[in-house]
């Protein structure tokens, strides 16, 4: 255990808050119909945006870098909020996942475009959702529902890029034992 939190970079400091108390989501419908809540549950929170299919690369990256060594951490989630209308692309993805990981901690969520919006202004970021309200970028949050990152000017980090594995490999994977290590 010792060997596996001594590999993070930042020598496990608390990872700063960067927005306090976001809102919860379970007013959403999941894929499968039940409610995803962000409390006492750490989780990688993404946005996917309308076209769903053509970013699940970056899914595809977040799932083999991240989700599959650390999906055995019972308080672990990985949610994607979605506008409505692609649930099937959204229920392919999972399925495509299921033949190579155990996908009962991947949640996608549902609601309105003008929902999401409103939702991330509430994160309080400085990067913007694209014109189809998603970002490849996906965000820490810890069980008190606290946005989490770094925020020192020289390496001010809000979000991670799922487009680059080096990203998820170096940078979150580091941030994302700090949080597992406080836990």
């Amino acid at each position: 255990a010792y060997l596996f939190f001594a590999s993070g970079v930042n020598s496990f400091t608390k990872l700063p808050i960067l927005t306090s108390k976001i809102p919860d989501f379970n007013q959403w419908n999941s894929l499968n119909g039940d409610k995803v809540t962000l409390n006492n549950k750490i989780t990688i929170l993404g946005f996917s945006g309308s076209d769903l299919l053509k970013n699940r690369g970056n899914y595809f990256n977040l799932n083999q870098k991240i989700y599959q060594q650390y999906h055995s951490f019972k308080d672990l989630q990985f949610v994607v909020i979605c506008p409505f209308g692609t649930e099937k692309d959204a229920k392919y993805i999972v399925d495509q996942f299921s033949k190579i990981t155990d996908v009962s901690q991947w949640h996608f969520v549902f609601t309105s475009t003008d929902e999401i919006q409103k939702y991330y202004n509430q994160l309080k970021l400085k990067n913007k959702l694209n014109s189809d309200f998603g970002t490849s970028n996906v965000f820490i949050i810890d069980k008190n529902r606290n946005l989490r990152g770094r925020k020192k000017k020289s390496e001010y980090k809000e979000g991670y890029n799922t487009t680059s594995p080096a990203d998820l490999s170096n940078q979150m994977l580091d941030d994302f034992k700090i949080i597992l290590y406080e836990y």
